[in-house]
């Protein structure tokens, strides 16, 4: 990777004394109920050649987005925050507008919702989440997925009724890597990725993966699934830090994505961390490393 310029487009940052995490629940995520600061990833980041971040919101509160921006405001990591507003709210345009006023909004890129939480499987085709979706396009944002399987049906139809906006894909839809199993989760991403308004997203795989199986081998039947449905310059490099840190560190993590696109030219491999995260967020320009 050395020269490379390298964008991670996927990442959290959480201070566990201003706002808890409820969804840190357990033992088998007993290690990321800590702070993790962006000082603790940026030195990892900048050790792995990494110029530029997008910082991923992870709960679904009003608070959490200014305190992104504000981050981003005063980083030379950050490049974009996705971050989150009601979608479901009769105001949401006016709400996307005051955050884009707020110090560090001229990093907002995106919008999330953690659908993957939604009893609904539908719940992106209502028509007050079609009305908040609309307003995202509006504004000239992209809207970030967060999904299981079982939900790409209906992110297939959401983009598809609104070929003006971007839908990115976090976490290729989660697949049950650990089970072994591609279908019907492989169907799902192709409809999905059929549709030119999609990218996925080559984050969050080690995390799928079972404990001691998240080797390259491993995940390399639904990268290559990925890279056969959205192609290299519809495919994005995150690292889902801090969550990645359940399995492999940093590097690594980064090693693996490496590995899993071996068989891209040089100008593939340069979309796919870099490139075509600064297109789709629509990133500033960061140093090269």
């Amino acid at each position: 990777m050395t020269g490379r310029r390298i964008i991670d487009a996927h990442h959290h940052v959480w201070d566990l004394a201003v706002r808890p995490q409820p969804w840190i629940t357990g033992d088998a995520l007993a290690p990321l109920a800590r702070t993790f600061p962006v000082a603790e990833l940026a030195a990892e980041a900048r050790a792995a050649g990494v110029s530029g971040t997008v910082v991923v919101q992870t709960v679904c509160v009003p608070g959490e987005t200014p305190e992104l921006l504000a981050l981003a405001a005063g980083s030379d990591l950050v490049a974009g925050v996705v971050g989150w507003t009601d979608l479901t709210a009769p105001d949401v345009a006016d709400a996307i507008a005051a955050l884009r006023a707020r110090p560090g909004g001229d990093r907002l890129a995106g919008i999330r919702h953690q659908v993957q939480e939604e009893p609904d499987p539908r719940w992106l085709l209502r028509p007050d989440v079609m009305r908040g979706l609309s307003a995202v396009a509006g504004a000239g944002l992209v809207y970030d997925l967060v999904v299981k399987p079982h939900q790409l049906a209906a992110a297939a139809e959401a983009a598809a009724r609104l070929p003006g906006l971007t839908f990115v894909l976090d976490h290729l839809g989660k697949p049950p890597i650990a089970s072994g199993a591609l279908e019907p989760w492989a169907a799902g991403l192709r409809r999905l990725a059929a549709l030119p308004n999609t990218v996925g997203k080559l984050s969050g795989l080690v995390t799928e993966a079972a404990p001691g199986a998240w080797r390259a081998e491993g995940l390399a039947p639904y990268a290559r699934c990925a890279l056969d449905a959205f192609g290299p310059r519809r495919l994005l490099f995150g690292s889902d830090w801090p969550v990645c840190t359940l399995r492999a560190d940093y590097a690594t993590v980064l090693g693996i994505a490496d590995t899993l696109t071996a068989g891209l030219s040089l100008a593939e491999k340069d979309a796919v961390f870099g490139g075509n995260a600064v297109r789709v967020y629509g990133l500033r320009d960061h140093r090269a490393p």
